[in-house]
């Protein structure tokens, strides 16, 4: 008798992100619990030892999801991980080309702009820099073209757009098969394209990550409450993929990429994303298969003042809030 059908029931199975599922439950099971135990202390310190029957109701609640939390998170863990894993031999396949397009998001980087692309014209890799001028209304473009840049302006408004219109320009570049995504606002250094080049072999796309403390500046845009908040959305992102990669850093936009693996990609993309494009990116190509790899880079204060998700904690809070929807429920507006 053939085995098949249980074979494929058990690897739908394995597509749902049962630890995902596992740790949301267990956060609402969490809170239900500190506000339960917040409401019982406050009358026990106004009416006494009486406890509500329905305080004992969300105290019930609240232990019943953390242990059905605990429940799918062995089970993706322990029973799904291996079919969702699968054997496969560890990556290696270095690009013919080692040569790379770096394209650079701008919006209002007068101030830096030139620096950025005249550090990436530095190094040996590289073999022209882009700049996306997303309706700057300073001399960005202006900066950007007497640093030895080519700038392309696009138009519509938003970082998803911009982004979008990098790694479509970078595509376009046959004489490379990667591209190097950064922004242009010196948070970033040329200098570890070095380390993005030795990775990629290993993946058809290498993300950077900020997630480590000793290759940051003491004082950068990233506040504490960024650094561990991006860190959660990434071990989100994780758990929603368990058994595809590691994942510490879903905001950065430092990354290199195979152009046969972006030209699968793009169509899947939504550019009307905004801020929260970055995740919307590395969960797409995750659903999709493409191997992606994390690699640790410099993270610098930048030059100018921030306009994106770092402008202050609430802004990030709302960004981060919007990842987290995305992940779970899907990225509104997304092309199918």
């Amino acid at each position: 008798m053939s085995h098949t059908p249980d074979i494929r029931a058990v690897r739908k199975l394995a597509a749902a992100p049962l630890l995902l599922y596992g740790v949301l439950v267990a956060l609402a099971g969490l809170i239900l619990f500190s506000a339960a135990s917040a409401v019982d202390i406050a009358l026990r310190a106004v009416k006494g030892p009486f406890v509500p029957g329905w305080v004992e109701n969300v105290y019930l609640t609240a232990g019943t999801l953390v242990w059905a939390a605990i429940g799918l998170s062995a089970i993706d863990l322990f029973v799904l991980l291996p079919v969702k894993r699968r054997e496969r031999a560890v990556r290696w396949n270095p690009p013919a080309n080692p040569g790379l397009t770096v394209a650079l998001t701008a919006y209002n980087d007068e101030a830096s702009i030139g620096q950025a692309v005249r550090d990436f014209l530095s190094h040996p890799a590289v073999r022209r820099v882009l700049v996306v001028d997303n309706n700057s209304a300073d001399r960005t473009a202006e900066e950007a073209r007497r640093a030895g840049a080519e700038v392309v302006v696009e138009t519509k408004p938003g970082y998803g757009h911009c982004v979008y219109r990098c790694l479509t320009e970078g595509i376009s570049r046959t004489d490379t098969e990667l591209t190097l995504l950064c922004e242009g606002d010196m948070t970033f250094r040329a200098y570890d394209i070095d380390k993005f080049l030795a990775y990629i072999p290993h993946a058809e796309i290498v993300n950077g990550t900020r997630i480590v403390e000793q290759l940051r500046e003491r004082r950068t845009q990233l506040t504490t409450f960024m650094y561990y908040g991006n860190f959660f959305v990434g071990k989100l992102l994780e758990a929603k993929h368990i058994g595809k990669g590691t994942f510490t850093d879903v905001g950065t936009t430092y990354k290199l990429c195979r152009n046969d693996a972006l030209r699968l990609l793009l169509p899947r993309l939504n550019p009307a994303i905004n801020l929260e494009f970055n995740a919307h990116f590395l969960d797409v190509a995750l659903a999709m298969d493409l191997h992606i790899v994390e690699c640790p880079v410099t993270f610098h204060n930048r030059v100018g003042a921030s306009k994106g998700g770092n402008r202050s904690n609430w802004t990030a809070l709302a960004v981060g809030l919007r990842m987290i929807r995305g992940l779970i429920f899907g990225w509104r507006e997304a092309r199918r």
